[in-house]
């Protein structure tokens, strides 16, 4: 769920929210729930028996399972970074406009 989110989210938060720390704020705030909800869906099926994404023995550590989600995570605020950088980029890449055909000059 976390890999979804980022996949489809963070670009386009990045992109459409005007602010940085407004962009990364929503994201951070998006990654938190989907995160919550995963490992409370993840530590129900491993109480349930299902040992595929944490170890049997509860008394050792999840490394993978942490690094794999630190992982999402970094790319996601990667994504939101250059989301904000190609739409501030596209802002200032625009051509200086001309004067239209319409406008007058009455200091001639």
């Amino acid at each position: 769920m976390e890999l979804i989110t980022m996949v489809l989210a963070a670009f386009p938060i990045g992109f459409f929210i005007r602010s940085r720390l407004a962009s990364y704020l929503t994201y951070i705030a998006v990654h938190s729930f989907v995160f919550s909800f995963q490992s409370m869906e993840l530590t129900r099926e491993w109480t349930g028996g299902d040992d595929s994404a944490f170890p049997k023995n509860p008394h050792t550590v999840a490394w993978s399972y942490g690094a794999a989600n630190l992982l999402i995570y970094a790319v996601g605020l990667g994504l939101v970074t250059l989301g904000f950088w190609l739409r501030n980029r596209r802002r200032t890449d625009r051509p200086a406009t001309t004067p239209s055909a319409r406008t007058v000059n009455l200091d001639a």
